[in-house]
C-alpha cells in the first residue's frame, strides 16, 4: 500500500513539473523580447494566410499559432487578403496564477489524495480573478505582473489584460495603496508599448481602449494620498502623481515629462488647480490625483463620431485629473506632439458614457506653434483631457503669400474705385438710377475695405494669445462688412427691376436712398446681430484658432453662407430676366438712356456676381475635412483680389466712368495750358509790375 501511494505521488509530481516546465518554456521563449522598454512585442502568429479564391469584401479566418486560443480574421481588399481581426490570446486565469499556486499544488501529494488534483488545468471564467489575487498577494496584487510582462503583446492578449484590469477595478478597488497602483500600471504599461500600439486595431471591441481608460481612472479614485506630495508611478507609458489639498493650500500643479519612443526628449503637460477654485474646498483636507499617458490617445477610438470622416488625432498627453467634486475648473499645458505650422488645436475632454471627444468643456487659452493652454471643466464623466489636431486648418506659406499680395492690391484697389468715383461723380449720375447704382459702387468699395481691414486684425490676432472678446468683436464686424457686400449687390438687383418696372418709376431719390441703405447696411446688422445673441452665450460663436465664424459646434457660418448664397442665386435669376425682356420692342425711345444704364448694371452684376459666389463656394468647400490645398490657394486668390474685381468690371471697364474720367483729366489740362499761357502774356507781366 506504501509502495502504491508513493508511485502515485511520484506520477502527480512528474506529471505536475512537466506541465509547470513546458508552460514556464512558452514564457521564458516569449518574454526574451520583452524584458525592457525597447522591446518590440510580437504580434500574434499564424503559419499562413486564407487560401482559395479572393473576391471583394469576402472574408475568411484562420486559427492562430501553437499555444494561442482564437483565430484570426483576413477581409479581400484589392484582390489580397488583409488581417482584420484578431483574438489570439495564451492569457488565461490559470496561467496567472499558476507560479504562485505551484508549491501548494506539488505539496499535496499523500495516500488520500487521488489523480482528480490536476483538474486544476480546467479554464475558469475572467471574474475568478479577484480570487486569485485576494488568495495569492492581496497586499500588492504583484503575482500577476511576471504573467502579463512575459506574453506576447497580441491582439487577444491586450484585449484579455484590458478585462483583466477593468475586473480589478469593479473588484478589488477598496483601500487602493501605493503598491497596487504600482503593480496596476505596470500591467497597463505592458499594453501602451509604442510597440504594441499597432496590434490595437485588430482587436473586434472597439471599446478596449476607452475601457482602459476609465478603468486606470477609477482605480486612482480609490487611491489614498499621505500627507506629502507623492510620484506614485513612473513607468514609460503611465505615469501618476498626487499631493494634498484644502481651502489654504496655494495654486498648485502636476507636471509630467513622457517620451512617446523611448527618446531622451519628452513631451510636457501640465494640471493646475487654479487658486479660486481651492477656495471652494471646505477645510478638511482633500486630495488630488493626475494621471499621464503618451501613447492612450493613439488608440483611443471614439462613438458613434457624426460629420466626421477622418479620425481626430491626439496631438498631446492624455491627462485625467482626480479631484474633490466641489472643483469645477482646471487648467492645462500641453505640449504639441506635431509641431508643424499646420497642427492648430482643439482643447478637449473625453466623455466616458460617449466614449468621445468634446469640444464644448474646454477653452483654448493660448494656442502657439510649440503648446497649447486650456481651460477645462471637471464633472465625474469628464476627468481625462488633451488636445487634436486640426484637420481642416491650413497654414501654409504658398496661402500666406496670397493673401498678403493680394489683400495688398485689393485695398489699393478699392482706394483707387472711390477716387475715381469721386473725381467723375457730377458727370455720371445723370438720373436717379445711375446716380443709385454709383451709390451701389461706393458703399460695396467702402464695404470690402472694412471687411478686409478686419480680417487683417484678425490674421495678426491669430498669431498672438487670444482674447476671447476680442476675437468676438473682430468676428462680428468681419461679418458684418461682408454681408454688407452682397447686399449691396442685392439692391443692384432690385434697381434693374426698378428699371423695369412702371410702378416704381415715380420714387423719390431719398426713399430710394433709404431702401438702399436698409437693405445694405440694415439686414447685414440683423442677422449679425440675431448670429451673436444666439451663440455667444454658450461659447459658440468664433471658431477654435480663428477669428471667424464657428463651423464645428453650432454652425454659425450659415448666418453668413447662406444669404450670401442665396443672393448670387436672386442677383443671376434678375440678369437672366433682364436679358430676355430687354429684346422686347416693347421699350421705347423715351426709355433708351435708363435701358443703357440697366444694361450697364446687369453687365456688372452679370459677371461680379458668378466671381463672389464662386470665391465662397470654394469658401464652403474648405470647411470640408480632407480637402486639397488647391481648394485652399482658389479661395484665397479669389478672396484676396475681391476688390480688383471690383475696380475692373465695376469701374474701369464701364466706357461712362472711362468717358468721364477722360473729360475730367482733359478739362484739368485746359485749365494748365490757360494757367500757363495767362502767366506768360504781357498783360499778366505787367499787372506784376504795378504792384
Amino acid at each position: 500500500m506504501k509502495s502504491q501511494a508513493t508511485t502515485i505521488c511520484c506520477l502527480i509530481l512528474i506529471l505536475a513539473t512537466e506541465y509547470s516546465q513546458s508552460r514556464f518554456h512558452i514564457r521564458a521563449k516569449d518574454g526574451d523580447k520583452l524584458q525592457g522598454p525597447e522591446r518590440k512585442p510580437k504580434t500574434g502568429r499564424t503559419q499562413e494566410k486564407c487560401h482559395g479564391p479572393c473576391s471583394t469584401s469576402s472574408n475568411c479566418s484562420q486559427p492562430c499559432a501553437q499555444h494561442f486560443h482564437g483565430e484570426i480574421g483576413f477581409i479581400c481588399n484589392g484582390n489580397k487578403w488583409q488581417k482584420s481581426t484578431e483574438t489570439c490570446t495564451s492569457l488565461s486565469v490559470e496561467t496567472l496564477f499558476m507560479d504562485s499556486n505551484s508549491a501548494s499544488r506539488l505539496s499535496v501529494a499523500a495516500p488520500s489524495i487521488t489523480l482528480h488534483i490536476l483538474d486544476y488545468q480546467t479554464p475558469e471564467p475572467i471574474r475568478s480573478v479577484a480570487q486569485g489575487i485576494q488568495k495569492n498577494c492581496p497586499l500588492d496584487y504583484a503575482c500577476i505582473i511576471n504573467a502579463v510582462k512575459s506574453s506576447e503583446a497580441t491582439s487577444g492578449n491586450i484585449a484579455f489584460i484590458v478585462e483583466l484590469l477593468k475586473n480589478i477595478s469593479t473588484d478589488l478597488s477598496d483601500n487602493v495603496t501605493r503598491e497596487k497602483m504600482k503593480s496596476y500600471s505596470k500591467v497597463a504599461n505592458h499594453i501602451l508599448d509604442p510597440a504594441v500600439i499597432p496590434n490595437w486595431a485588430f482587436i473586434p471591441d472597439k471599446n478596449v481602449s476607452s475601457d482602459l481608460l476609465q478603468s486606470v481612472n477609477w482605480f486612482a479614485r480609490q487611491l489614498h494620498i499621505q500627507n506629502e506630495p507623492e510620484h506614485i508611478v513612473d513607468e514609460f507609458f503611465i505615469q501618476t502623481k498626487g499631493f494634498p489639498i484644502n481651502n489654504n493650500t496655494s495654486e498648485r500643479s502636476l507636471r509630467f515629462s513622457m517620451s512617446l519612443n523611448n527618446t531622451v526628449e519628452g513631451i510636457l503637460g501640465i494640471i493646475e488647480i487654479p487658486r479660486q477654485e481651492l477656495w471652494k474646498l471646505p477645510p478638511d483636507a482633500s486630495q488630488a490625483v493626475g494621471i499621464a499617458f503618451p501613447t492612450l490617445g493613439a488608440v483611443l477610438k471614439e462613438a458613434h463620431l457624426e460629420n466626421t470622416r477622418l479620425p481626430r488625432l491626439v496631438n498631446g498627453l492624455v491627462l485625467s485629473v482626480i479631484l474633490p467634486e466641489k472643483l469645477e475648473q482646471i487648467l492645462f499645458t500641453f505640449e504639441k506632439i506635431n509641431k508643424s505650422q499646420n497642427a492648430r488645436a482643439k482643447c478637449v475632454g473625453w466623455h466616458s458614457r460617449k466614449r468621445r471627444w468634446d469640444e464644448n468643456v474646454c477653452e483654448t487659452k493660448l494656442d502657439t506653434k510649440n503648446r497649447v493652454q486650456c481651460r477645462c471643466n471637471y464633472t465625474n464623466v469628464m476627468v481625462s483631457f488633451s488636445i487634436l489636431m486640426s484637420p481642416i486648418s491650413v497654414d501654409n506659406k504658398v496661402l500666406d503669400y496670397i493673401t498678403c499680395i493680394g489683400l495688398s492690391v485689393s485695398i489699393l484697389s478699392l482706394i483707387l474705385c472711390l477716387m475715381i468715383e469721386a473725381t467723375v461723380w457730377s458727370r455720371v449720375v445723370m438720373t436717379d438710377i445711375s446716380y443709385m447704382r454709383h451709390v451701389c459702387i461706393v458703399n460695396i468699395a467702402v464695404s470690402l475695405l472694412t471687411a478686409n481691414v478686419w480680417f487683417i486684425l484678425g490674421s495678426n490676432f491669430n498669431k498672438k494669445a487670444q482674447d476671447y472678446n476680442w476675437c468676438v468683436a473682430v468676428t462680428f464686424f468681419s461679418h458684418f462688412f461682408y454681408l454688407c457686400l452682397f447686399f449691396w449687390m442685392l439692391f443692384k438687383a432690385l434697381l434693374i427691376i426698378y428699371g423695369l418696372l412702371v410702378v416704381f418709376r415715380r420714387m423719390m431719390k431719398s426713399r430710394m436712398m433709404a431702401i438702399g441703405f436698409a437693405i445694405g447696411y440694415g439686414c447685414p446688422l440683423v442677422i449679425a446681430a440675431t448670429t451673436v445673441a444666439i451663440t455667444v452665450p454658450g461659447k459658440g460663436y468664433v471658431r477654435r484658432g480663428a477669428c471667424w465664424l464657428n463651423w464645428d459646434d453650432t454652425k454659425a457660418l450659415l448666418a453668413f453662407a447662406v444669404p450670401a448664397l442665396v443672393i448670387v442665386a436672386v442677383n443671376l435669376i434678375v440678369v437672366l430676366v433682364v436679358a430676355i425682356n430687354t429684346q422686347r420692342p416693347s421699350i421705347g425711345s423715351s426709355k433708351s438712356q435708363d435701358v443703357a444704364i440697366i444694361l450697364r448694371i446687369s453687365k456688372n452684376v452679370a459677371i461680379l456676381t458668378p466671381l463672389l459666389g464662386l470665391t465662397w463656394g470654394f469658401g464652403i468647400a474648405t470647411l470640408i475635412e480632407g480637402t486639397s490645398l488647391i481648394f485652399h490657394i482658389i479661395f484665397a486668390l479669389l478672396n484676396a483680389f475681391q476688390g480688383f474685381f471690383i475696380l475692373l468690371f465695376g469701374t474701369i471697364m464701364d466706357h461712362k466712368i472711362r468717358d468721364a474720367l477722360r473729360m475730367r483729366m482733359s478739362s484739368l489740362k485746359g485749365q494748365s495750358r490757360v494757367a500757363e499761357n495767362a502767366s506768360l502774356s504781357p498783360t499778366y507781366g505787367s499787372k506784376l509790375m504795378n504792384r
